[in-house]
């Protein structure tokens, strides 16, 4: 939950897109897929939701589920429905921190992820904020970090553009994809989420960024902020 504001940023549901383009804007969805050179389209309907998976998995629209940083056995609603789609999902991966997680129990694949003191990344809470999360500790054992993990997947399974070496390409990408077609003279159709001015941050910048709000243009990321961070008169994102 302290991520959450950060998760849809990134377009982690079911009904939107990354950098808060919208799923069912047919040029949002055109746009998102040219900047990633989509192989096709994107599709404009809605997602299955994690409340819906229990019901998609019995009834065979899924087939395969990849769970991360949830347990959701434990934590969704109708857990032990969800627990009996798990038993007969033909594939069932789980990337966790904990062996002691409930959710394990029903994996075929099991990838060890890291503990949050173990992660380097960002973070973003409820009223804008962008935060660095630096490691504390040194990974246990074989932990990586979730982008590694799912980029790993993805480049044996024959996908390109995934080859990141550092948390801070991620970032970074995820910073120029904010700035496509939002704003400027000659497009009205503008996103207050922006932060394409950190698109060609470095990883020493990335390293040491200061926390900052999104939605003030003229802030680069890497100067002190000035406190009042109200980003319009009538609404905010939040």
């Amino acid at each position: 939950q302290p991520n959450a504001m950060g998760g849809r940023e990134v377009g982690a549901l079911a009904n939107l897109l990354a950098s808060h383009f919208e799923l069912k804007n047919s040029d949002h969805r055109q746009t998102v897929a040219n900047f990633w050179q989509a192989p096709t389209s994107i599709s404009g309907k809605d997602g299955v939701k994690a409340t819906q998976c229990a019901d998609a998995i019995l009834e065979g629209q899924i087939k395969a589920i990849w769970i991360m940083a949830t347990n959701p056995v434990v934590s969704l609603p109708e857990a032990d429905k969800f627990a009996m789609a798990l038993q007969q999902c033909p594939l069932v991966i789980v990337s966790d921190c904990s062996k002691d997680s409930d959710t394990l129990d029903f994996a075929h694949v099991a990838l060890p992820a890291q503990g949050w003191s173990e992660k380097s990344g960002t973070v973003t809470n409820s009223e804008r904020r962008i935060s660095r999360q630096r490691r504390l500790v040194t990974p246990f054992a074989d932990a990586k970090p979730d982008w590694w993990i799912v980029s790993q997947v993805a480049q044996k399974m024959g996908f390109v553009g995934f080859d990141y070496t550092h948390a801070y390409q991620v970032f970074a990408e995820h910073a120029r994809l904010s700035g496509e077609k939002n704003g400027g003279e000659k497009n009205t159709d503008s996103r207050s989420f922006n932060i394409s001015h950190l698109a060609n941050i470095s990883q020493n910048e990335y390293d040491n960024l200061a926390p900052f709000q999104w939605g003030q243009p003229h802030y680069f990321g890497l100067q002190k902020q000035d406190p009042h961070t109200t980003i319009g008169t009538t609404c905010t994102d939040t």
